[in-house]
């Protein structure tokens, strides 16, 4: 493999770590500096401090072209290319916190160590708004620092299969000035690019820098967008008694639509979504913009996490001193991520009303107690379920799609099982002897009340029959 340039990598959370990892594989040195300690420490020692499927094998097999550090000088002494990969979690007022992407540029001008041509480049993977960059490069200009450059490479990995998406991008995005810094993070992603093209793809994006951001700012807010309308098919199809799984596949064979993210549920969840749709809409705001598609967006996805608690009332009337269980912490499969995570809004909103909740994972419990002490965690999905009057599907992992029904129902006091994923066969619950209900799959609220009033109905005429009967005795 031809010698390729190190970089340095800032931020070792799930952005970072599968940046660099993935760049050693490709032949890089990779220098990854992360402030956090521990997490530096657990790395050095060749633990990896999240779950992501995959990871782990890379980075134990590109050991040798990696190194874990806090300290960043090292690191530019020895790349051009800094790649940044920290949070930019919102604030109270719901912009991007950029107090971790500022420290990065501080440190960079303070620290900035010789390297080969004396020059650096900040390469932006972390989520930021519209006009970081220029403002950023304001910054450079006040500190009259004109060997530091700057590129924007928004980062399009998911959750879960991270690694596989590094190795085969769907695209690559470039934002710069049409200079060195960009044909060096070019050259950096020229193997994957190559490979895409081979296969017939065409994957490199090269623009601005303000295109660059916005990019990942509006793909993050359509594919949200495409979330919260296919939730809307499914409530009116629960007024209808339409199946939104026919509505969403009558629809994804359209080309101009397509199949994916049509997936009724119970709203999206992780750091992305939820981030980057609320940014993006205030990023309107502040420029003098009413975004009101993603205000709807938004107020949709929350909603429809609480119709799940609405659901069990309608079945089980007042939930005090009930046990619900929660199958799924996650906000997906394949992660412990618990940012976003509707298992969050769920469990908080049935401990409000006074409900016992029990909860399993097979990942994710221990970010989850720090977010939701008051649950009670189970080494399984079937001691989740002792005793429990309902269960909910939260999180499609495999192992509880293919849970077993019937010994489920034999845990269970109740009978009502809420598919909030609609990823569970409802064939396969009901021959257990338990009740299903997911999601826009017809015959719920309309279909109930439709059988109410049926019932209703012939009720009222088998009792005017009976009278008629007795009359005429």
């Amino acid at each position: 493999m031809a010698e390729r340039a190190p970089i340095a990598v800032v931020g070792a959370g799930y952005v970072g770590l599968v940046t660099a990892a993935g760049f050693a594989e490709l032949g890089s040195a990779v220098h990854c500096v992360d402030i956090d300690h521990e997490k530096v420490a657990l790395l050095q020692a060749g633990q990896v401090p999240i779950y992501e499927p995959g990871l782990q094998e890379l980075l134990a097999r590109n050991r040798e072209r990696l190194r874990f550090s806090s300290e960043l000088g090292d690191a530019l002494a020895g790349a051009q290319l800094v790649f940044v990969a920290v949070g930019t979690p919102p604030t109270h007022s719901g912009d991007a916190d950029l107090s971790a992407v500022h420290a990065v540029v501080e440190s960079v001008c303070s620290a900035q160590g010789p390297s080969a041509q004396g020059r650096h480049a900040l390469v932006m993977k972390s989520t930021v708004p519209c006009g970081t960059g220029a403002a950023i490069g304001r910054l450079l200009g006040d500190r009259r620092n004109g060997s530091i450059a700057y590129v924007s490479c928004p980062e399009f990995l998911r959750e879960g299969s991270a690694v596989e998406d590094f190795m085969h991008p769907d695209r690559v995005v470039i934002g710069d000035a049409g200079d060195w810094a960009g044909d060096a993070v070019l050259e950096l992603y020229r193997p994957l690019l190559e490979r895409a093209g081979a296969r017939g793809g065409r994957t490199l994006v090269r623009t601005d820098v303000a295109s660059a951001e916005m990019i990942k700012l509006a793909a993050n807010a359509f594919l949200a967008t495409k979330i919260s309308f296919i939730n809307e098919i499914a409530n009116v199809c629960e007024e209808t008694g339409a199946d939104v799984l026919e509505v969403a596949r009558g629809m994804g064979l359209d080309r101009r639509i397509g199949a994916d993210f049509l997936s009724a549920g119970i709203g999206y969840g992780g750091s992305c979504f939820t981030k980057d749709v609320s940014a993006l809409k205030l990023l309107a705001g502040n420029s003098g913009y009413h975004f009101q598609l993603l205000s709807a967006v938004i107020e949709v996805n929350e909603l429809q996490k609480r119709r799940v608690v609405t659901k069990i009332e309608r079945h089980l009337g007042a939930l005090a001193g009930s046990r619900i269980a929660l199958l799924g912490l996650a906000f997906k499969p394949n992660t412990d991520d618990m940012r976003g995570a509707a298992s969050v809004v769920l469990a908080s909103r049935l401990l409000s009303e006074g409900a016992h909740v029990s909860a399993y994972d097979p990942v994710a419990s221990t970010h989850a107690r720090e977010l939701l002490p008051a649950v009670t965690y189970a080494p399984s999905a079937l001691d989740a379920l002792e005793g429990a009057e309902a269960a909910i599907l939260v999180t499609e992992w495999p192992e509880l799609v293919a849970l077993d029904w019937h010994a489920a129902a034999e845990r269970m006091r109740g009978r009502l099982v809420i598919d909030g994923r609609n990823a569970l066969d409802p064939q396969r619950v009901q021959a257990a002897g338990l009740t299903y209900e997911g999601i826009g799959r017809g015959g719920s609220a309309a279909a109930q009340r439709a059988g109410a009033s049926a019932s209703a109905a012939t009720g009222a005429a088998r009792a005017t029959s009976l009278a008629h009967a007795a009359a005429r005795r």
